[in-house]
Order: structure tokens, then C-alpha cells, then sequence
């Protein structure tokens, strides 16, 4: 495996992971302000806790050595999840856009680098 290629996977998942974890940590701690922003961008507030979860369970996923159908769904979820923010962000004109473009590039970038050491330890065998 080319060390770049995995370490450009370990900061890019790491980067998104980070995200992750600060909109987790709003979604549970800072609910109050969550709920009040999902509302200003239209979104119903009872998903809050729910998609806390659903982020834990896909952070899990990505760095659990293994099942990779269940990293291709995480790595999807993600990307669903981040595409609904983006375009929350930008029909509200927030500033805060720059946070889900980010992302996106994050986990295009970690899913590309992924598909890769597949590749490789697929080639390898």
C-alpha cells in the first residue's frame, strides 16, 4: 500500500470524524440551539438524537477494521447526511456553509482513499 494514499485516508477520515464529532456533541449537549437551528432550516427537531446516533454508529463503522459493506453505507450516510446540510446552509445563507463543504471534500477524499487500499489489498491477495 502507498504510505501516501494511507495517510491521506487516516487525516481525511480524522477530519471528518472530527466534524462529526462537534455536531454530535451540539446535537446532545447544545440541544437547545441545535433544535433551534434545525427549525430555521427547516427541519423537523425530533431527528436530533437519532442522527447523533446514526453518526456515532457510522464513526464506528469507518474505524472498525472490517465489513466493508458496512463502510460503503456509513461512507453513503455520510454523504446524504452532508449534502442535506449543505444545501440547508446555503438556502438559509448561512456562513457557517463553509463547515458542510468541508466536510464533503473530507469524505470524498477518505471514501477515494479507501476504495484504494480495497484496490491494493484486493491485488495483494
Amino acid at each position: 500500500m502507498n504510505k501516501s494514499v494511507k495517510l491521506i485516508h487516516i487525516i481525511s477520515k480524522g477530519l471528518l470524524s472530527g466534524i462529526m464529532l462537534m455536531s454530535v456533541w451540539a446535537y446532545l449537549f447544545e440541544h437547545e440551539t441545535s433544535s433551534q437551528n434545525f427549525l430555521a432550516f427547516g427541519h423537523p427537531t425530533h431527528i436530533i438524537y437519532p442522527l447523533a446516533l446514526a453518526k456515532i454508529l457510522g464513526l464506528i463503522a469507518l474505524w472498525t477494521k472490517g465489513f466493508p459493506t458496512l463502510k460503503e453505507w456509513a461512507y453513503a450516510g455520510f454523504t446524504f447526511n452532508i449534502l442535506i446540510a449543505l444545501l440547508a446552509h446555503i438556502v438559509v445563507k448561512d456562513i457557517l456553509v463553509v463547515v458542510p463543504i468541508a466536510a464533503l471534500v473530507f469524505v470524498a477524499i477518505s471514501y477515494l482513499t479507501y476504495r484504494k487500499q480495497l484496490a491494493f489489498d484486493k491485488a495483494g491477495q
